[in-house]
């Protein structure tokens, strides 16, 4: 498998905090990998709290409502199925693969850790990993075989992840 590279743009204050930092990263890196995307990619991450979360799903989806994760793709993937040839995709300028944007809400991190029983670190994990699933065309509007193709690829790919269990 191709490494490559990915930028990734970061806002929000409270990614100044270097381990989370670090499992973003890893786990939007490991993602890609599993996914077998070998195109030089671009993801931003907007890292915020349940005001600012409500404010992005207002903007972007017109739902007024907070939520832990939002993913805004930038191409209409088909998941599990990448593209062969990526040079449509690729930006003229950078030569990266504008993948999209996603938004995470460190309160429901915390939160949904307590109710879960495990780590913020494992929570902001998987919700980074659903978050890139989503940008490569993974989806869970039913709950039926889509949800269950999305949940199956998460899973596997936390448990490739060091530290994801807990």
């Amino acid at each position: 498998m191709k490494n490559h590279k990915v930028r990734i743009t970061c806002e929000g204050s409270i990614w100044k905090k270097p381990l989370i930092n670090r499992i973003i990263r890893r786990c939007i890196e490991d993602t890609l990998r599993c996914e077998n995307i070998g195109v030089p990619c671009e993801i931003n991450v907007l890292i915020t709290d349940d005001n600012g979360i409500r404010a992005v799903n207002k903007a972007g989806r017109n739902i007024d409502k907070v939520t832990d994760v939002l993913s805004f793709p930038m191409f209409d993937l088909i998941p599990g199925n990448p593209p062969e040839d990526w040079s449509d995709y690729l930006d003229a300028e950078t030569g990266l693969c504008p993948l999209g944007d996603m938004c995470i809400n460190i309160n429901r991190v915390t939160a949904q850790a307590r109710e879960f029983g495990h780590t913020q670190r494992r929570e902001v994990g998987y919700l980074t990993i659903h978050s890139v699933l989503h940008l490569l065309g993974y989806d869970h509007v039913d709950e039926g075989p889509m949800k269950l193709q999305m949940r199956t690829r998460e899973e596997a790919i936390a448990a490739q992840i060091p530290n994801m269990s807990r």
